[in-house]
């Protein structure tokens, strides 16, 4: 069996960035409402109708990738305690990319749950100053609350919490930090290797043109043929 899994089922754009690049927007389905429900083995999914959201569940504590709009924090909860798991347990957040229909509500489920924020160091600035450094999207002030990193990651840095071992890899161009996440689930005596993928959309009109982002051009070369090289069940 194989399915992509991917942490970026659509990209998000502000309402300036539909302006500029002409890029539809589909606010409804980014709020919506999604049952929760169980991929395979430990891995959930929490996330809203249209934004991908996943928990990793372990005794030990939880990780929760990606948290949607800044609104959604209480369907979050929500889904994760449907599931049977406490919220406050979730003791690691990660992110595939600080875009705000990712990380929106990144900031007010670290403070409930104390849970320690995980980025990568190329992406911690805009993390840090609620986007508005980000290459694309930025210079219009905040777009979300801002979160400071407890960890910087870099590709191929292991996250380790009870027997989960996963791994970063950094995918760059979509934004600067862009990341997937590669680790093991078992599910019925089998194990699965699992990819949580941030695709590298393309955002701006003409790559040659992004000045706030010189190495553009070679980061999305460097990702596009680093993805085609893995290998993965879901």
């Amino acid at each position: 069996m194989v399915a992509a899994v991917t942490a970026n089922l659509l990209c998000g754009f502000l309402a300036t960035a539909q302006k500029q690049y002409k890029v539809p927007m589909t606010q409804q389905e980014w709020s919506q409402d999604c049952r929760p429900f169980r991929i395979a083995g430990n891995l959930y999914y929490v996330g809203t109708d249209d934004l991908a959201c996943y928990l990793i569940a372990t005794p030990q504590g939880h990780i929760l990738i990606n948290t949607g709009l800044a609104a959604s924090t209480a369907m979050i909860r929500r889904h994760v305690e449907t599931l049977g798991f406490k919220f406050k347990d979730i003791k690691i957040l990660l992110t595939t990319q600080v875009h705000y229909d990712h990380v929106g509500a990144m900031a007010e489920v670290k403070k409930l749950t104390g849970a320690r924020m995980m980025v990568n160091e190329r992406d911690a600035a805009a993390l840090a100053d609620g986007g508005s450094s980000d290459y694309a999207m930025g210079g219009k002030g905040r777009l979300f609350e801002p979160v400071k990193a407890d960890r910087m990651l870099h590709d191929g840095d292991t996250i380790n919490i009870g027997d989960m071992r996963i791994t970063a890899l950094s995918h760059p161009g979509h934004t600067k930090g862009s990341t997937s996440f590669l680790f093991d689930v078992s599910d019925q005596n089998k194990v699965y290797r699992v990819l949580i993928a941030n695709m590298p959309s393309v955002i701006v009109p003409k790559l040659k043109d992004v000045t706030r982002y010189p190495e553009i051009t070679a980061d999305y070369a460097y990702t596009i043929g680093a993805m085609k090289k893995l290998k993965f069940d879901l």
